[in-house]
């Protein structure tokens, strides 16, 4: 039964239905402008939104009932709030009284909505990527807020994440088999090669999930639901209609805004977001990135999936069926057998070691590019200590830097393990520590030593520039370090006293030697 907030029942027959609900809703603004979902209709106001719940039924969501749609929008409003407090601001009652309706009166709620904030949507991710306008320092960014969320949420003790995954495939395949113009050899070549993957990792999966890295997610996390809100990234618009499907290991919630931008062809913003991630997350992430191509798939896949749905539900141009077929061809290059390398960066302070492996790693495979370990960054962390915190001298011992390249290359061979790139970004000034990089790599990943040199003046002036950075070197160490015995060296010299752009073309030209190929991404 409906009731009124006072209690009393309103009549059936009294009851206005929701498309008068909706048209009232569009007027209460001038020039509201409606969008309509699959399961909401959201009117955007001026400075204020409201987002109803469409009344249906559907395979994974029951809206059908007023009281359903009440539960969903107080659920919309607990999962989101949290992730972005600047626009979810409450849930509002349209009810019924004196024969009219009116937005949070005080007669018998006839419909609810979420109230959210207006934002300006052309500061999307989705849409600063169509027009290229993210950065690397952005994607650092929403890699920070990823991570914060991931680590606001409790480990959820489910087996369901797991057993869910094949479901996950199977569905898409299904999907696949029915969209004209696909091929049904990449359909059942996508098909075999996840439940392989999922074969070979199921394990793994199984102790993330018992180690805690299955947590309730934000679940949809691509770029349309990301914005730049006075120039930090907010995440919006959670999964809150079913748990069981925002509840995934982390790193596939990560996979999804990995695989968007890739898609959009922001390879240095991937790889930034990728890294970021990375470096300041849990060491067991790095552990596990044989998943990542198949949670990177799987999520293309689903965005294939839901766009080809779309477009012939909708009948809408082909723009909608091309952008989902080239989803489909994403998903299929994400499966492709990986060809991991190990590329070690080398050079005295201030040659540009860090600049140079921010440059190199998105064009090495698999996407979306290497994982950057360095050295200033494990010290750190062996010390237990923020990355731009300063050490002491003591933390420079030989001992110590000894232990920091067993970090490092333990770390790079782990990653390489792992079928990924990586690059070992570190000073490399004595002839053993270059030669180690050769014995750790696994049989058959190809592997490079490149060391950069540069005049005294510009490694200072660059040192002196740095803020915010992992390094603790100064001048006076810049100086030092000419001193020092390199010994034999192996390793082709690249002259990076120039432009970045030209030491990174030089780098390049050092890879392109037999059993190493670059991705051909920017």
């Amino acid at each position: 039964m409906v009731l009124d907030r006072r209690g009393a029942p309103l009549s059936p027959r009294e009851r206005p239905d929701q498309d008068a609900v909706l048209e009232f809703v569009r007027q209460t603004e001038p020039g509201m402008r409606r969008v309509d979902t699959h399961a909401s209709i959201v009117f955007l106001g001026q400075h204020r939104v409201l987002k109803i719940k469409r009344a249906v039924r559907l395979p994974f969501l029951d809206y059908s009932t007023l009281a359903r749609r009440r539960a969903a929008c107080a659920e919309e409003l607990r999962v989101n709030k949290p992730f972005a407090p600047l626009i979810y601001r409450d849930v509002l009652p349209i009810t019924w009284q004196h024969g009219g309706l009116a937005l949070d009166g005080d007669g018998e709620a006839v419909e609810w909505a979420v109230e959210m904030s207006r934002f300006d949507e052309t500061r999307s991710f989705e849409q600063l990527a169509a027009r290229h306008e993210l950065t690397p320092e952005l994607a650092t960014a929403v890699a920070d807020t990823i991570l914060a969320a991931h680590r606001r949420e409790p480990a959820a003790r489910t087996t369901g994440w797991v057993a869910s995954i094949t479901g996950l495939i199977e569905r898409n395949s299904v999907r696949f088999r029915s969209v004209d113009g696909l091929l049904a050899s990449d359909i059942d070549g996508l098909d075999a090669r996840c439940h392989a993957a999922l074969a070979t990792h199921r394990h793994l999966l199984q102790q993330r999930a018992a180690a805690g890295f299955v947590r309730r997610c934000h679940g949809d996390l691509h770029l349309g639901n990301i914005v730049l809100i006075d120039g930090q990234p907010v995440l919006f618009d959670a999964i809150e209609f079913d748990p069981a499907i925002a509840t995934t290991d982390i790193l596939y919630d990560l996979a999804f805004p990995l695989m968007d931008l890739v898609r959009y062809g922001a390879f240095a913003e991937a790889n930034a977001l990728f890294n970021r991630y990375m470096e300041a997350g849990a060491e067991a992430n790095r552990e596990a990135l044989a998943l990542l191509p198949l949670f990177l798939s799987i999520r293309a896949a689903i965005r294939a999936h839901v766009l080809f749905t779309r477009s012939e539900q909708t009948g809408s141009d082909s723009t909608v069926r091309d952008e989902a077929r080239t989803y489909f061809d994403l998903a299929l290059e994400l499966m492709a057998p990986p060809l991991p390398c190990l590329v070690a960066i080398g050079g005295l302070s201030g040659t540009g070691k860090s600049v140079l492996a921010r440059g190199v790693a998105p064009r090495l495979g698999p996407l979306p590019g290497a994982l950057i370990l360095r050295s200033d960054v494990i010290r750190k962390k062996l010390f237990g200590i923020n990355e731009t915190e300063r050490l002491p001298a003591s933390a420079y011992t030989i001992e110590v830097t000894a232990r920091v390249y067993e970090a490092l290359l333990k770390a790079a061979e782990c990653t390489a393990l792992q079928g990924h790139s990586a690059i070992l970004d570190a000073a490399f000034l004595r002839e053993t520590e270059r030669a180690a990089v050769s014995t750790l790599a696994p049989a058959n990943i190809p592997h490079l030593g490149i060391f950069l040199t540069a005049e005294r003046s510009v490694r200072i002036a660059r040192i002196e520039h740095r803020q915010n950075d992992a390094s603790d070197a100064t001048a006076a160490v810049a100086i030092q370090q000419e001193g020092f015995a390199l010994g034999r060296m192996d390793w082709p010299l690249i002259d990076a006293g120039g432009p970045s752009e030209q030491t990174l073309a030089r780098a390049l030209h050092c890879l392109k030697w037999p059993r190493f190929e670059t991705t051909g991404t920017p």
